[in-house]
């Protein structure tokens, strides 16, 4: 969630890719390095090259969601540099709409078929692709990014989500506003947020499912805060608008949770991410709402 977040033994997993193609193309073990010169202005081209992931790191990523015993140690040289080569891109590029920008020119060019679904979110929606690729090949897109908050996917809903022309949007979204990732915000801030997605989505007739916000008792990277009853409040508003609005409601968090709120032990990585187990948890019922294939 957090840029500087790291998990007790799987510290890439929240800066790393999706399993998308975008990181088809990953050098070998390289240090990602900066471009020779940075955009300024308003420019043809305003996106810098997003640095390459190195293969070590993608390896190790895909591991984390297997067997133990075929778990993979982290790559610390390899993920410091691409992690910083990311932070330095991410400076010019506060809701990081370079991110998937070369992936959606590929994905515009698909059949619709393809592109019938695109899922809007933060790192839970980008580890899905690492957890299960298969649920990411049938018709679904991923445009998921770590430590994102609703202002950040705002920005960036035109480029990822309504130029795909999908005939659906997945939107799961608030855990890094109730983190306050990017700084303090309203609970109304982030309700407004949500409404200018569903809004621009509707009004170019893709059809909205709105998902809970997952359970989680507290945030590694904000032990100060403690979630629960923000959850609880955003989850019921969540709920409540997706009824007035005419959106499809997905209730991942009744799968996951434990009678305190907190994400059940079995189905989680850290507290807030879902592991291989939490996200086969909720796949039927995602694939139930959207329709897509399975």
């Amino acid at each position: 969630m957090s840029p500087r977040h790291r998990l007790p033994a799987a510290a890439a997993l929240l800066l790393a890719a999706t399993a998308s193609p975008v990181f088809a193309q990953a050098a070998p073990a390289a240090a990602p390095t900066a471009p020779a010169a940075t955009p300024v202005g308003m420019v043809d081209d305003p996106c810098i090259a997003a640095p390459a992931v190195p293969a070590s790191v993608i390896a190790y990523l895909r591991s984390t969601f297997g067997p133990i015993a075929r778990r993979l140690a982290m790559p610390a040289a390899d993920y410091a540099a691409f992690s910083a080569a990311q932070d330095a891109a991410k400076a010019g590029d506060w809701a990081q709409r370079c991110f998937y920008r070369a992936d959606n020119e590929r994905v515009a060019t698909l059949p619709q078929a393809e592109r019938r679904v695109v899922y809007m979110g933060d790192s839970i929606t980008q580890l899905w692709g690492f957890a299960d690729p298969d649920f990411f090949s049938a018709g679904r897109v991923n445009r998921g990014i770590s430590g994102q908050t609703t202002a950040q996917m705002l920005v960036r809903f035109q480029a990822d989500v309504v130029a795909l022309h999908p005939a659906m949007v997945h939107i799961m979204a608030g855990t890094n506003d109730i983190a306050g990732n990017t700084g303090p915000v309203s609970m109304q801030d982030v309700q407004n947020n949500i409404v200018a997605m569903v809004t621009l989505a509707r009004a170019n007739g893709i059809k909205v499912v709105l998902a809970s916000i997952p359970p989680a008792a507290r945030f590694t990277w904000r032990p100060a805060i403690k979630p629960v009853a923000q959850i609880a409040a955003m989850n019921a508003w969540l709920k409540d608008y997706a009824h007035k609005a005419g959106a499809a409601w997905v209730d991942y968090f009744s799968l996951m949770a434990t009678p305190d709120g907190a994400m059940r032990p079995d189905f989680t990585l850290d507290g807030v991410h879902p592991n291989a187990a939490g996200y086969a948890a909720i796949k039927a019922l995602s694939a139930s709402v959207t329709g897509a294939r399975r």
